[in-house]
């Protein structure tokens, strides 16, 4: 439905193309993952699943119960699943079917729960580490702080940021040389120049997740195309933002999205988790593998 994409001068989206409903009956999805052989991957939190749909399926089916209560999925360079898990952990499946933890403590504090994660080509891992996975936000925490970490491809990790109020997706420019976090009780997201040794600096407030009548919107998943436009799901919608943080449109799904994910042969398909729902849109531009073969 052309109602679902707000400013008609949204170039980044296929003609007419609609907002398509492919799967729903779910309590709340997040961290949609396209994986290479052909299928898509997503977490549904309170379900404790990680889900797996195929195109042309009339229904998604159990991958992964109980999945630690995960949010965020992604790969990484050997093509192994990487979850952050509410349950306190960022974990890894391995090539045999074990799932092992990488990381659930900072100088012996437990994390709070583990949100979005993405991978570098070096092997880095960031994650964001909001209370969102905890009773009432609170009860539990151990940690004073809401951070931005790296896990080391020997598994040490490091504290990147700590002023966050809670930050939640992140993504890399197609050049890894910007990681891109959102915040979102402050509604913006900041953008960090990635140093060699893979440590953040220059932060800065890249763009404000609202359209100008609106008040704040939030900030959730999102992902960076090849062009370097940024798309960051908030309470408005799905925001698509230049790479100087203009806003160049809103789509609009049914519901609320939480994240989104490049997928299809060409990766010019976006599948988006929104509450109960799945859902997709072609683009023009579309993202980068997320491993290098």
């Amino acid at each position: 439905m052309t109602e679902s994409i707000v400013d008609k001068k949204f170039e980044v989206i296929v003609g007419d193309a609609a907002v398509e409903k492919i799967a729903g009956g779910f309590d709340f999805t997040e961290g949609p993952l396209w994986s290479p052989e052909g299928y898509l991957l997503f977490s549904d939190i309170p379900a404790n699943t990680i889900y797996k749909w195929t195109p042309g399926s009339a229904s998604a089916e159990v991958f992964r119960r109980p999945s630690g209560h995960s949010n965020g999925l992604t790969f990484d360079g050997k093509g192994r699943l990487i979850a952050c898990e509410h349950d306190r952990r960022v974990s890894r499946t391995e090539e045999d079917g074990r799932v092992i933890t990488l990381a659930d403590r900072y100088e012996g504090n437990r994390l709070n729960s583990p949100n979005d994660i993405v991978v570098k080509s070096d092997g880095g891992i960031y994650f964001t580490d909001p209370p969102f996975g905890l009773p009432n936000r609170e009860e539990g925490k151990e940690l004073d702080f809401c951070g931005v970490f790296r896990l080391t491809p020997d598994v040490s990790l490091t504290l990147l940021d700590d002023t966050f109020s809670m930050p939640n997706g992140l993504a890399f420019s197609p050049d890894e040389s910007v990681l891109y976090v959102d915040d979102s009780p402050r509604g913006h997201i900041r953008a960090f120049d990635v140093q060699a040794d893979g440590n953040l600096t220059n932060g800065r407030v890249f763009a404000e997740i609202r359209k100008p009548e609106e008040a704040l919107g939030g900030g959730d998943g999102m992902k960076v195309d090849i062009q370097g436009n940024v798309f960051c799901t908030g309470r408005g919608g799905l925001y698509v933002f230049d790479s100087d943080g203009e806003l160049l449109g809103l789509i609009k799904p049914p519901e609320i999205p939480s994240n989104v994910a490049w997928g299809d042969d060409d990766l010019k398909t976006l599948y988006i988790t929104a509450r109960t729902g799945l859902y997709k849109i072609r683009v023009k531009t579309g993202g980068a593998p997320l491993f290098k073969k």
